[in-house]
């Protein structure tokens, strides 16, 4: 049932355990007899692990675990949903592919021609225009779902941002601006559209500067499916940096499965991690487990310094005559000279030039830095973007990067999934709350992704952090974690669907309620409708978390009446 794999593919350190979860090793008949029978061989299928120590402690049995009395629970029936789940995604990935392709071509088709009315003119004039994906009228689906691009408040980010009282107003949420948290979901929104999308926005709508984007590769996925933007408040003397990474697509199977996947790494001193998103950011690949821990291996001192110089290691030994432009997303420095040392460029990399998004953020992020002395940074992002905003900062903090930790402002995400259990929470809010709050967690209604991994007394997956939950009236909640943390529990299911017929009401009421910019368009609408059937998937729209924000308003409780 152990990883069977030779020694020298595994980490060096028994200390860096890991589980992978593959649902294509076995068939359903392997994974009903694992739920059902508890067949060990039928399970080994499935399960690959550093050691026996962590089947024993993931099938129960065990007295290493999470849990504050050290007991180690049964985790059959997560993994058994994990992996059905991913099977049936398997299935679809082709389909769901095609299906997003061929609803992206035609919504955009319509939306060139003048919708309905302008492509019957075009068609009677033969003036037919076809759309071109990856240009700047090309909008994903998400766009489409919500067509606002503009930021809510007139207040500028240099004015919320810029001076120390202004500074601390931002980051105490019970007293902060909201221009700010609108700054984050539009650009978490935004990170869904191509390059030439993203420049316009900020440039010509936002009036900000767009520095630089970002296809970053997944070695696992052999693609490079990591999308993440980097703007500047302004082009000199900046305030404010912002790191968005893009979300969850509706049509991407990878992403979708990345999601549900109970995969962990366990790193020393710091907890358990969500093996898809390292992978997503770039930090390892779970065929060879062992670039985990050269990529996450904790520095005895800093790595690098704020000027991009690495400090353990020559640029001579490390660089490769590997040229970046700003255009290209890179330093002045070499990439690769912000590889860690100990990873080998030729089996980590595929090809020459492929950029992970870890480092490339990074090493930006520092020249960024570098050159804005006053400039403080924001990191943000929707569903999976949500989880590689946050573990951003946590390997920054293994990295014992200090200097780029002291200028982080805040991170804000919006229907983050899960990333690490309950060690790594109280790791990180060691070093994110304090002196005051940096993280900040926002969870709309039903949303299903921030139930995702699973969560109870007996799972392993933990939020952290501040939540800041709005139910469907737009009504704010601080809580240390949202409603219904497991999404299918049966007494919350009647609710669901009766919330979810109230969103498809006010879906058309919206309009007259709140003003003309909130109407909803029928693309919405229709996924509303969607939301009869699984309400989660309707309430994980970008609509709904930029409405919370801009129409959120806290709960006024009875004892301060």
């Amino acid at each position: 049932m152990a990883n069977s794999e030779d020694d020298s593919n595994k980490p060096n350190s028994g200390n860096f355990r890991y589980l992978i979860v593959n649902p294509h090793n076995g068939g359903f008949r392997d994974l009903a007899r694992f739920l059902m029978k508890k067949d060990k061989s039928s399970g080994a299928k499935f399960l690959e692990s550093s050691d026996e120590g962590v089947l024993e402690e993931e099938l129960g049995g065990a007295a290493h675990g999470d849990d504050d009395d050290g007991e180690s629970p049964d985790h059959r029936w997560v993994i058994f949903v994990s992996i059905l789940v991913r099977k049936i995604i398997g299935i679809f990935r082709k389909p769901m592919e095609w299906t997003g392709y061929l609803v992206e071509f035609f919504l955009n088709f319509f939306t060139v021609n003048g919708s309905f009315l302008g492509l019957l003119y075009n068609i009677l004039h033969g003036k037919i225009v076809l759309p071109n994906r990856g240009s700047e009228t090309f909008i994903s689906a998400i766009g489409h779902l919500d067509g606002r691009i503009y930021l809510h408040k007139s207040e500028t980010i240099p004015r919320a941002v810029g001076e120390p009282e202004s500074l601390e107003r931002v980051v105490d949420v019970e007293i902060g601006s909201r221009t700010l948290m609108d700054l984050c979901i539009m650009a978490s929104k935004l990170a869904y559209e191509n390059e030439l999308v993203v420049r316009n926005v900020v440039n010509a709508h936002w009036k900000m500067h767009f520095v630089d984007f970002y296809n970053c590769w997944n070695d696992f996925q052999k693609d490079n499916s990591t999308q993440v933007f980097i703007l500047c408040d302004k082009p000199k003397d900046a305030n404010l940096i912002l790191v968005s990474f893009r979300g969850t697509e509706p049509f991407d199977a990878d992403d979708w499965s990345t999601d549900f996947d109970y995969s962990w790494y366990e790193i020393p001193k710091l907890g358990k991690v969500h093996m898809g998103f390292l992978e997503a950011l770039g930090l390892g690949n779970r065929v060879n487990a062992s670039t985990f821990q050269e990529n996450l291996v904790i520095m005895n001192k800093k790595s690098t310094n704020m000027n991009g110089v690495d400090v353990r290691t020559s640029t001579s030994e490390l660089s490769l005559s590997f040229g970046d432009s700003d255009s290209q997303g890179g330093s002045e420095q070499s990439f690769y000279s912000e590889q860690p040392a100990k990873v080998s460029k030729e089996k980590f990399f595929p090809q020459l030039g492929e950029k992970t998004a870890y480092y490339a953020v990074r090493s930006k992020l520092k020249n960024l830095l570098q050159e804005h002395k006053n400039a403080k940074f924001v990191v943000t992002g929707h569903s999976l973007g949500g989880a590689l905003a946050i573990l951003f900062p946590v390997v920054l903090v293994l990295h014992e990067e200090e200097e780029v930790l002291q200028r982080l402002l805040s991170v804000y995400t919006y229907g983050q999934p899960r990333v690490g259990n309950r060690q790594l929470g109280r790791f990180m809010e060691a070093h994110l709350d304090h002196p005051v709050p940096k993280y900040f967690r926002v969870v709309y209604c039903n949303d299903l992704v921030p139930r995702l991994p699973y969560d109870n007394k007996t799972f392993l997956y933990k939020h952290f952090g501040a939540c800041l939950y709005y139910n469907s009236l737009y009504i704010e909640q601080k809580v240390d974690e949202e409603p219904n943390r497991n999404y299918f529990g049966i007494r919350f299911l009647i609710p669901e669907y009766l919330n979810a017929m109230w969103e498809l009401t006010r879906s058309f009421l919206a309009g007259y309620a709140y003003g003309p910019e909130y109407k909803e368009g029928w693309e919405s609408t229709l996924v509303r409708v969607v939301g009869l059937v699984i309400p989660g998937i309707s309430a994980h729209s970008p609509l709904d978390y930029v409405n919370s924000v801009r129409l959120g308003r806290e709960r006024i409780q009875m004892s301060s009446l």
